[in-house]
C-alpha cells in the first residue's frame, strides 16, 4: 500500500525570496488586530468583567427589543444583551446583587426565567455564571500575566539554546500569533473568557513546537554545510520539515474540524481561536520566522562558534586535573 504523502519528496519552495512581501503582510495584519482590537474592544465574558451571565434559548429567533424590554422589568439594574452561537441564543449579563451573595443571585436568575417564560414560551436557561469585580480583576491581571511570561520564557530559551537571533525571531512570531488572536475575536465579537485564554497559551506551546523543530534543522543544516548561502540553508531546512509541518497542522485542523462541528457552542469560541493560532502559527514558523533570522544577521559561521566553544567547554570537563601533584 503506498503511504499517502501531502508534500512531495523533492518539494523545493523558495520560502526566502518572498519573504519580504510577508514581513509586509505581517505587519500590515498586525497593525489591524491592534487597531481592531483597541477600536472595537474584546467581548469580555462574565469572567473578567464580573456580573451575571445568562444564556436563554428561544424555540424562535426572538426580537432582541422584546427581550431588552422584559429584561428592563426585572428590576435589577441595566443589562447587556447578545446574540451567541446562534439567532435563537442570547446572552444576557445583569449585575451583581450587591448585597446576599450566591442566594440573591439564585433569586435574580429565577425571577428572570419567569418573566421569559411568560413572554417566550418554551424559553429555556442553558447555563448561567457569577463572578465578583474582584475575582474579574485578578482573572484579568493573572491571564495577561500568564501569557507574557510564557512568550518572553520560551523567546530566552530560544536565545540561550541557539542564537540571540532565534530568541528575537521566536519572540516576534509567537506575539504576532497572539496579536492575530486578539484581533480575530476583536472583530467577531465572540466572547473572550478563560476558555480563550488557555486556547492563547496552547496556541503558544503549538507555535514554539513547530518553530522549533525547524530552528533544529536550521542549525543542523548550519553545522553540515558551513559554505552554504543563508538564504539556501533556511529554505533547505524549512522544506526538509514542511512534511512534518503540513501533516501535523492537517491532523490538528481535523481534530478541531470535529469539535466545532459537534463540540456546542460552549467550545466554539476556543474551538475556532485553535484554528486560527494554527493556521497563523503554521505560518509564522515558515514565513516570518525562518526568514528573520537573515534580517538578523544570522551566518553559519555563527553555529561554528557556538560549536567550539561547546567542544572546547566538553574538552575542559573531561581533561585532566592539574592540581599539582608529582608522580
Amino acid at each position: 500500500m503506498k503511504l499517502l504523502k501531502l508534500v512531495p519528496d523533492n518539494t523545493n519552495i523558495g520560502f526566502v525570496k518572498l519573504r519580504h512581501w510577508a514581513f509586509a503582510l505581517t505587519a500590515l495584519l498586525t497593525v489591524l488586530a491592534v487597531g481592531a482590537t483597541l477600536h472595537r474592544g474584546l467581548n469580555l465574558g462574565v469572567d473578567f468583567v464580573g456580573g451575571l451571565m445568562i444564556e436563554a434559548r428561544f424555540q424562535q429567533p426572538p426580537q432582541l427589543d422584546k427581550v431588552r424590554t422584559t429584561v428592563d422589568r426585572l428590576g435589577v439594574g441595566d443589562g447587556s444583551l447578545q446574540q451567541f452561537g446562534d439567532p435563537r441564543t442570547v446572552q444576557i449579563r445583569l449585575p451583581l446583587p450587591e448585597q446576599g451573595g450566591a442566594g440573591a443571585a439564585n433569586a435574580i436568575v429565577e425571577k428572570a426565567r419567569k418573566a421569559m417564560t411568560a413572554e417566550f414560551p418554551g424559553v429555556t436557561f442553558s447555563r448561567y455564571d457569577t463572578v465578583s469585580g474582584k475575582v474579574s480583576g485578578e482573572l484579568i491581571r493573572n491571564g495577561v500575566l500568564a501569557v507574557m511570561l510564557a512568550v518572553i520564557g520560551i523567546a530566552i530559551f530560544s536565545w540561550f539554546r541557539y542564537e540571540w537571533q532565534f530568541g528575537i525571531s521566536t519572540f516576534v512570531a509567537i506575539m504576532h500569533d497572539v496579536l492575530m488572536t486578539l484581533g480575530f475575536f476583536a472583530i467577531t465579537q465572540l466572547e473572550f473568557d478563560l476558555n480563550i485564554v488557555a486556547a492563547v497559551l496552547t496556541i503558544v506551546g503549538y507555535s514554539i513546537n513547530d518553530k522549533m523543530v525547524i530552528d533544529d534543522r536550521i542549525r543542523e543544516n548550519m553545522r553540515k554545510y558551513r559554505k552554504m548561502d543563508m538564504k539556501s540553508l533556511i529554505d533547505l531546512s524549512v522544506n526538509e520539515t514542511l512534511p512534518r509541518t503540513v501533516m501535523t497542522s492537517v491532523t490538528i485542523m481535523l481534530a478541531l474540524g470535529a469539535l466545532l462541528l459537534f463540540g456546542g457552542h460552549v467550545l466554539r469560541g476556543f474551538t475556532a481561536a485553535m484554528m486560527l493560532g494554527i493556521v497563523v502559527g503554521t505560518y509564522s514558523s515558515v514565513y516570518v520566522s525562518s526568514s528573520l533570522l537573515i534580517t538578523l544577521g544570522l551566518t553559519p559561521q555563527a553555529g561554528e562558534r557556538k560549536e567550539r566553544k561547546s567542544i572546547a567547554a566538553q574538552a575542559e570537563r573531561v581533561g585532566p586535573r592539574d592540581d599539582g601533584a608529582r608522580p
